[in-house]
């Protein structure tokens, strides 16, 4: 008898070396893509709904820079249209503003946002405002509410079917 490996054992040994491994990404990177996946389905069922009548956020003092950037680049180079190149430039003529020359913008911005504080609670006033005069519809069952609707909608139904037959 031979002692040692024969053929069989070092065919299978080559073949496990050169198989690709399922592992690949590794256990932290592999335990992050399980983790990102859950974290979305939660954070898509915690989002509240955008309500269209909220103030929007006030611009920093970079954007309102940008806004009188964007016409002055437009207007010395005609033939650019791409909105990444107007950015960029942008972002690099920013960095090269002094704090003297960054102030006007800085100021703008600053008066943007206290408009917008002021927007906000007026926003929050109406809001709680709401809020309380839902509280007393509650008192009524949900059952009350539907009936009363029905009956509206349900005349409404009949007249429209009359006008379909015609």
């Amino acid at each position: 008898m031979k002692g040692g490996k024969g053929k069989a054992t070092a065919k299978k040994e080559t073949a496990e070396v050169l198989k690709p491994s399922d592992d690949r990404l590794g256990k932290r990177k592999a335990a992050a893509k399980a983790d990102k996946s859950s974290k979305s389905k939660a954070n898509k069922d915690k989002k509240a709904k955008k309500d269209p009548n909220k103030p929007k956020r006030p611009a920093s003092a970079f954007f309102v820079f940008l806004e009188e950037f964007r016409e002055i680049y437009k207007r010395e180079h005609p033939n650019v249209k791409a909105v990444s190149v107007v950015g960029k430039a942008g972002g690099e003529k920013w960095k090269s503003l002094t704090r003297a020359e960054k102030a006007p913008y800085e100021a703008k911005a600053a008066k943007r946002k206290s408009e917008y504080e002021k927007q906000m609670s007026a926003y929050n006033k109406k809001q709680e405002s709401n809020a309380d005069e839902g509280d007393e519809d509650s008192d009524r069952s949900k059952s009350e509410v539907n009936d009363e609707d029905d009956e509206e909608s349900g005349e409404d139904e009949e007249e429209e079917e009359d006008d379909d037959d015609e």
